[in-house]
């Protein structure tokens, strides 16, 4: 099934929980064990833009979603590096001027892998596609997030819950970063907590999977892939040095 033909069957039957979309800084972050972040990887080459939908391209997606993923994962200090490797499979951009009932929603669609520095490998066989919601506040209530927001909020608005979902993710795995499994699973409460009052609740139809094939984010290290897209964290000129 493609984006388009998944994003068409449920677009109107997206509940809004009435919640503003939270700054990751201003969140209590779980403790991440281990982890510090590296190489923020991303890909926009493949895309799928799903009507009705405002325009954005490849290089603005790439700019909001490491942005989004520095300013959720860069302030962690571990003693072991890892990668974040994401890929934009598809998107709408909720558009202005269309009655509210038919309000289209913005939705994104991503896929991410998790990589071990030191051991040169990635961590799961297959890549982590998620669906994320945009989310509400009051404002986008009454007259639908395309008046109530900007293309440019719309994107950091999917971006940031992006980055809460991928962290909901690893949090899933807490062996990956020597985290203390009962740990993990309140720190997982948590995150979901807060992604679950930011973003809709949502209700498929039967006959509607989310079967479509994910994308594929850079699937070697980084610093041996040939021609691969290395995005430097927001703010800085050179990679993230690696630990002694």
């Amino acid at each position: 099934m493609t984006l388009f033909n998944r994003f068409a069957s449920f677009g109107l039957l997206v509940l809004l929980a009435a919640c503003g979309n939270s700054d990751p800084l201003e969140e209590d972050l779980p403790d991440m064990g281990d982890f510090r972040l590296a190489y923020n990887i991303v890909v926009a080459d493949n895309m799928q833009q799903v009507p009705p939908s405002r325009n954005a391209t490849a290089e603005e997606w790439v700019e909001v979603m490491t942005a989004e993923i520095d300013r959720r994962f860069g302030a962690y200090e571990g003693d072991r590096l890892y990668h974040i490797a994401i890929n934009i499979d598809g998107y709408a951009l909720a558009p202005p001027g269309i009655p509210i009932v038919l309000t289209p929603r913005s939705v994104l669609v991503i896929s991410a892998n998790i990589w071990d520095d030191e051991a040169q490998m990635k961590l799961h066989e297959e890549p982590e596609q998620i669906l994320i919601f945009e989310g509400s506040s009051p404002e986008s209530m009454l007259v639908g997030s395309g008046l109530a927001f900007t293309r440019e909020e719309q994107m950091q608005r999917l971006a940031r819950n992006a980055a809460r979902r991928i962290q909901i993710f690893m949090l899933d795995n807490p062996e990956w970063f020597s985290i203390d499994p009962d740990a993990a699973r309140n720190a997982r409460a948590n995150v979901e907590a807060v992604a679950a009052a930011v973003e809709p609740a949502v209700a498929l139809p039967e006959d509607v999977t989310l079967d479509a094939a994910p994308g594929t984010p850079p699937d070697t290290p980084p610093n041996t892939t040939p021609g691969a897209v290395l995005i430097q964290p927001v703010g800085t000129t050179t990679p993230r040095p690696s630990i002694p």
